[in-house]
């Protein structure tokens, strides 16, 4: 008889004892000590999406709190943990996975909606209890969702500044990432960073509500309008970061130490003035942000990536929502050089997917190769062309 295939290794919790594959993670300390820290903060309920600060569709593993409270390591996915239960929900691309990796102290729901997730909270937290949520590591939108989920029924949606899964990981979580943050090359970009923020000035003075001032939150907003790069999150060019763009003042919330000799000194160039980019730290933006809205303002922001907490400080007469921001907006477009520079890329990386089919096409016959040799075989041919910064996301290679 064949042996069971890994494949099919899943869980079996109505077994007894109950069967764990050797894939799952054994969460009953970390339950036990997020339920601790619950009964401290007098919360009945904490929801645990897998975002992070920014609605990064990638995230780096000092954000992935979902992947270390549950074991289940899928892209996307929402937990709740109560007093005495605890469920993950998560779409059919993962339900296989989230069988073998999650062990029984876990409910596996089969759906995303935000609708059944209430269901769930008010079918398990009692009337009068506090659900708790990190209000920044939630969309506005998904924010409202839950808020009329739960609206009406005695329970309360409560924003907590602490995020509870960061108290119970403690010392074990990854540190904040330390890589230089460097400029990119002229030769790349097609425009300076002043050019830029000229551009963006002009569509804030061009607009009818004449805001005064821009709010970037998402991360590629950021590094796409001053032309600096970082490796923060894997397979993304990015780095952790704010953007507050006034009228007269540009305001960046970064980590300082991290900042090349170069980007420093072009991001520094106009000083003083209009264009001098005041470095702030990158744990300082909703002070600052809580300051600046004290004023006689208007501040614009793409709805789409940002959270819930920064939104929130910001009085709703002040707001000049849309989904997404003028960077945002102006990145879409690309100028001529850009579009000669994706083409070149393109062209090299033609190059090693031609090299890779002729690999194939020699070593498949000879009965060697699986998916995964592949998937590592094509990014040895990207990495041995020119420029090449590595895949845009792991390899996802396949047959049959």
């Amino acid at each position: 008889p064949q042996a069971p295939s890994t494949r099919n290794d899943i869980r079996d919790c109505s077994a007894d004892p109950p069967y764990l594959p050797p894939t799952a993670t054994n969460t009953t300390a970390r339950l036990a000590a997020l339920r601790g820290i619950l009964r401290t903060h007098g919360v009945h309920a904490y929801i645990v999406p897998s975002t992070d600060a920014h609605m990064s569709e990638y995230i780096s593993e000092r954000d992935a709190r979902l992947g270390w409270l549950t074991g289940f390591t899928g892209s996307a996915g929402t937990a709740v943990v109560t007093r005495d239960k605890a469920a993950l929900w998560t779409d059919s691309r993962y339900w296989t996975q989230a069988e073998r990796e999650l062990d029984c102290n876990w409910e596996l729901q089969r759906t995303t909606s935000i609708e059944s997730i209430g269901t769930w909270i008010l079918k398990a937290v009692p009337a009068e209890g506090n659900v708790g949520l990190d209000p920044f590591l939630f969309s506005i939108d998904t924010w409202n969702s839950y808020s009329r989920a739960l609206h009406g029924s005695g329970r309360t949606l409560l924003p907590l500044e602490t995020n509870l899964v960061d108290q119970g990981w403690g010392d074990q979580r990854p540190p904040p990432p330390s890589s230089e943050i460097y400029s990119l090359p002229a030769e790349f970009t097609g425009s300076k960073w002043q050019d830029k923020v000229a551009g963006i000035r002009q569509r804030m003075e061009q607009h009818g509500r004449r805001p005064t001032a821009v709010l970037l939150s998402g991360l590629e907003e950021t590094a796409w309008l001053f032309n600096l790069r970082g490796d923060d999150i894997p397979y993304n060019p990015v780095f952790y970061s704010y953007t507050l763009l006034t009228n007269t003042s540009i305001s960046l919330f970064v980590e300082q130490s991290r900042l090349s000799v170069e980007a420093r000194q072009s991001l520094r160039s106009g000083c003083p003035g209009p264009l001098c980019v005041e470095l702030q730290e990158y744990g300082q933006v909703s002070a600052h942000l809580r300051r600046y809205a004290q004023g006689n303002v208007t501040v614009w922001l793409g709805t789409e990536y940002t959270t819930y907490g920064l939104y929130a400080i910001i009085p709703q007469e002040k707001l000049l929502e849309e989904s997404y921001s003028p960077v945002m907006m102006a990145k879409a477009v690309k100028n001529a050089h850009e579009q000669e520079m994706l083409r070149a890329a393109h062209v090299r990386d033609a190059v090693a997917v031609i090299q890779y089919l002729l690999w194939l096409e020699r070593t498949v016959p000879q009965g060697q190769v699986d998916e995964f040799l592949g998937a590592q075989r094509i990014d040895a041919f990207r990495w041995a062309q020119e420029h090449s910064r590595g895949p845009s996301f792991e390899s996802i290679s396949a047959s049959g």
